[in-house]
């Protein structure tokens, strides 16, 4: 069983899909891991270090993709699918959803590819589950983010050129990423609010020591997404956000829907109401942004406030994002680990849905759904 890790060559990618640790998990396996030279270097683990877990350091791009099993962290290009031999598996961050012209290159070449962000968020599948574990990383990146644009410190300090108050932070969107982003600005010392339109995220916040913006909220649909709101539901909630908002030192966003764009939760007149100085990092500029004006991987300046719209927050943390990911893929491959290498069984209750594509054909119903190859289940 041949295992390729190539290095990552996307923009500010920093992260790798296999650390020393799990691949002497691999190794011990009986598994051949073909290691790309330098592919772990920027997340803080050199060859070396790769060679002593076992694995062999091969020269290229094209000698880690020439393998049985391809553990990525971001989807290929196209010239790297062709590297790839038809019928291998390849596993990572694919965007099934929305790079379709990916997904139908890889289903032409016979590869059976399994998107890490179509693992089904259940207890069966938690430790599995890439999604929420780098958006655990992200929220913190963007908190620190946040903290270092910041011209105020975050917590309270009493010296003797006086007394200085903490920052005032708000997170809006309570999921995995905005949970431990209310957690870390806690850490900070930061008077901390949070608003979710779900109401069971109340208990979440405050928990953490937050406090709960009381908002209009309502239960989610069958699959666990906000409905739409009515004009007048939504207009209540945009009148407290805002108050919220013009008061806040310090915003993070986190609201995003794998596949769809993202909800517009700060229009461009509530950012003119906040203070110079004030800073907002926007964590879904990339799928068109919480907050109006943000532009992905850019800094805005609005009224002296500053709007940053990253797009490689776990890669900015990438040692432990690295480690996270690469034992989320190593619990994953495992579960189809057989004695003769690799069996992806579709009806397994984690395979299945993550499956994308499958003997030559796109088999995800929300990716054929996207493609217009069929109408999405409800």
């Amino acid at each position: 069983m041949r295992l390729g890790i190539p290095l990552e060559r996307a923009p500010h990618e920093r992260r790798v899909a296999a650390v020393p640790a799990s691949v002497k998990v691999f190794t011990g396996w009986g598994w051949n891991v073909q290691m790309e030279t330098g592919a772990g270097e920027a997340a803080g683990f050199p060859d070396d270090a790769y060679s002593d877990a076992g694995a062999t350091i091969v020269p290229d791009g094209a000698a880690a993709h020439n393998a049985d099993l391809i553990l990525r962290v971001e989807r290929p290009t196209f010239d790297e699918i062709m590297l790839v031999p038809e019928g291998a598996v390849l596993v990572g961050f694919l965007d099934p959803f929305v790079a379709t012209d990916v997904v139908q290159a890889l289903a032409d070449r016979n590869i059976t590819a399994l998107a890490v962000e179509a693992v089904p968020r259940t207890t069966l599948a938690q430790a599995m589950d890439a999604l929420s574990s780098q958006a655990n990383v992200a929220g913190y990146a963007a908190v620190m983010l946040a903290a270092a644009e910041s011209p105020k410190f975050p917590s309270m300090l009493v010296t003797a050129a006086g007394t200085i108050p903490p920052a005032r932070s708000l997170v809006l969107g309570v999921g995995v990423a905005g949970l431990q982003a209310i957690a870390t600005f806690r850490r900070l010392g930061a008077i901390v609010h949070a608003y979710d339109i779900r109401p069971e995220t109340k208990e979440q916040v405050e928990s953490l020591g937050a406090k709960f913006v009381e908002a209009p909220t309502q239960e989610m649909d069958e699959g666990g997404y906000a409905k739409e709101v009515d004009a007048e539901t939504a207009a209540k909630q945009q009148a407290v956000l805002a108050e919220f908002v013009a008061k806040s030192d310090l915003v993070v966003t986190t609201a995003q829907i794998p596949g769809r764009p993202a909800p517009r939760l700060i229009k461009a007149d509530v950012v003119a109401a906040m203070h110079p100085g004030s800073v907002i990092v926007d964590m879904a500029a990339s799928s068109g942004g919480n907050v109006e004006g943000s532009l992905p991987d850019e800094v805005v300046e609005a009224n002296g406030v500053r709007i940053l719209g990253p797009v490689d927050l776990p890669s900015r943390v990438a040692t432990d994002a690295s480690r996270m990911y690469a034992r989320n893929l190593q619990e994953l491959v495992g579960r189809w680990r057989t004695d003769d290498g690799l069996t992806v069984d579709l009806d397994d209750d984690v395979a299945g849905p993550a499956t994308i594509t499958s003997g030559g054909q796109i088999i995800n119903p929300r990716t054929r759904a996207a493609m217009g190859l069929e109408e999405e289940a409800t």
